[in-house]
């Protein structure tokens, strides 16, 4: 293992340059965060396998749950509903700057070929923050609102149905290895079973390079 790191960010200063945290030794910056406006996160912790984070509390939008027997489908659709929301269908008219990454909150199903529900989020620039544009199609939520504590592993390639479960389980692989660390920020906190995380950092068009994290989230 590495090394321990922990950098601390200014808020201010991450929103300022519209791009997320690194930590020495972490992960590096997506590279479209060189571009637009990522959510700003603190890295408390960072190992071989997975980072630890902690997310400003902020604004984002959210659309309803997504019921789909796959992420793809269930993506795609509630990309589909963000973008409508972005270019202007909301009750200001407002066109919203496109930001990283779309959040994707999965429940998994308990048998296979069954409907899990999906919600998918998308960050509110600086400019919103204070008051996200209204809709009927979107709600406005905060968030990590309760979770102190992100578990982050990043992947590459394009996000499916197969690499998504593959890279939860190594996920939750290395975090059962690192239980009973002294160093261990998460062992006085809670995981949330229910559900977990999938960030994309990437235009739908982007066809190399692609980022992407499963995120446990932890109370």
């Amino acid at each position: 293992m590495r090394n321990l790191a922990v950098v601390i960010f200014t808020v201010a200063s991450l929103l300022a340059v519209g791009c997320e945290g690194k930590g020495v030794g972490g992960y590096e910056e997506a590279a479209n965060c060189k571009q637009i406006e990522c959510a700003p996160y603190e890295v408390v912790l960072s190992q071989d396998e997975f980072e630890i984070r902690r997310y400003e509390n902020a604004s984002w939008v959210a659309t309803p749950p997504i019921n789909s027997t796959s992420y793809a489908d269930a993506i795609n659709k509630g990309f589909g509903i963000l973008f409508s929301y972005i270019q202007g269908n909301n009750k200001q008219g407002a066109k919203v700057e496109m930001t990283g990454p779309v959040l994707v909150d999965v429940f998994p199903s308990t048998g296979p070929f069954c409907n899990s529900p999906f919600v998918v989020h998308f960050y509110m620039p600086k400019k919103y923050q204070p008051d996200p544009p209204l809709s009927d199609q979107v709600h406005p939520v905060r968030m990590p609102g309760s979770h102190t504590y992100a578990a982050v592993k990043r992947f590459g390639g394009f996000s499916n149905d197969s690499n998504i479960p593959a890279q939860a389980a190594a996920l939750d692989k290395s975090l059962k290895a690192a239980e009973g660390n002294d160093t261990n920020v998460l062992r006085n906190h809670k995981r949330v079973t229910a559900s977990y995380s999938v960030a994309g950092y990437n235009s739908p068009f982007d066809i190399f390079n692609h980022v992407n994290e499963v995120i446990f989230w932890y109370d």
